[in-house]
């Protein structure tokens, strides 16, 4: 995110680092990265690095619908990623550091959350670059192992393909009112009449093709292992950003790693002995637009400002090639 959270105290982080994880922090930089998530990168006195990520609680639709259900989907994911990392050995986890009492995240105020991650030397990718066959065959190696682990923590939430869906219906049922959010408000009821009828007909499509998860074995997803959440660290990769983990059939991380055809697919399933459904990867495939285009209504149909990220946003909303066409964009291959 370009913009700092909005309403966030941060020179609370100093004294909320060195009371809940000893952490005396020598310097605090923001690092204006990434999307959705809020980034510092902090020095000690005795020259250690962390990551320090805080997460907006009104930005986390797909964890609960208010800030405490938000706050406790989070936590949940987190304390998982710690024991995926901890108790099965699963390495590949850039899992968070725990609080002195073993929080894997802190609750700032009433709307933030603070988590913070040992900072890992690496390069992370961006959505929509292309993977090495290489990277791609690590990639989906990890997901084998990760949707073939069991642990002690409980909770997770179950995925549904499509957790925004209420706010899209909502917008696409009031496109003939004024929207009074903010300077964007207007412009993307605009854009969302234009596109109503596409919408609607991709909306019934995911339907149809839900109906290929019914009976699917269900597993530990990590929900984004796209190549921005990797991380190339010296010779290895690791998946970061674990808060959109759910349980959900395989499924929902593989159509970001492998194209219809390809060999991803076959190498997952000689790994896991579980064959993919390809209609169930077209249903993720779609849900990911479909998603992308109810988060975006849902931030400028509420009140906003004209701030760089708002204005990223209407670019990534306005730049949808998919939404002119009859079919959804292609996976990343």
């Amino acid at each position: 995110m370009k913009a700092l959270p909005e309403g966030f105290d941060v020179s609370s982080l100093d004294s909320s680092l060195a009371e809940s994880w000893s952490i005396g922090a020598a310097s605090v930089d923001y690092l204006p990265a990434g999307f959705g998530s809020y980034h510092w990168v902090v020095w000690d006195a005795e020259a250690r690095r962390y990551f320090v990520t805080v997460d907006d609680l009104d930005q986390k639709p797909w964890l609960g619908g208010t800030r405490g259900a938000a706050f406790a989907g989070l936590t949940t994911a987190f304390d998982t990623a710690l024991a995926l990392r901890r108790e099965i050995g699963l390495d590949f986890v850039l899992a968070p550091l725990p609080t002195l009492e073993g929080q894997t995240v802190l609750r700032v105020g009433d709307r933030h959350a603070l988590s913070v991650f040992p900072f890992v030397e690496g390069r992370a990718g961006h959505f929509g670059e292309e993977l090495t066959p290489k990277e791609r065959s690590d990639v989906v190696h990890m997901l084998a192992q990760l949707h073939g682990a069991a642990t002690s923590s409980t909770g997770l939430r179950v995925d549904t393909p499509m957790p925004g869906r209420g706010a899209l219906e909502a917008a696409l049922d009031d496109v003939a009112s004024v929207w009074h959010g903010g300077p964007f408000s207007e412009p993307a009821r605009a854009w969302l009449a234009d596109h109503a009828t596409v919408v609607r007909r991709q909306l019934q499509e995911l339907d149809r093709l839900a109906a290929s998860l019914v009976g699917r074995d269900l597993v530990i997803t990590h929900g984004e292992p796209h190549p921005g959440n990797v991380l190339r660290s010296h010779d290895r990769l690791m998946l970061i950003d674990w808060d959109t983990m759910a349980i959900a059939p395989p499924e929902r991380d593989l159509w970001l790693v492998a194209t219809t055809d390809g060999p991803g697919l076959a190498q997952y399933a000689e790994e896991t002995g579980q064959e993919l459904d390809r209609d169930a990867l077209a249903c993720y495939r779609l849900a990911w637009d479909l998603a992308d285009v109810a988060a975006y209504m849902a931030q400028f149909r509420s009140v906003h400002l004209g701030t760089e990220d708002a204005e990223q946003s209407w670019r990534y909303l306005t730049g949808m090639t998919w939404i002119d066409d009859t079919a959804p964009s292609a996976p990343v291959s």
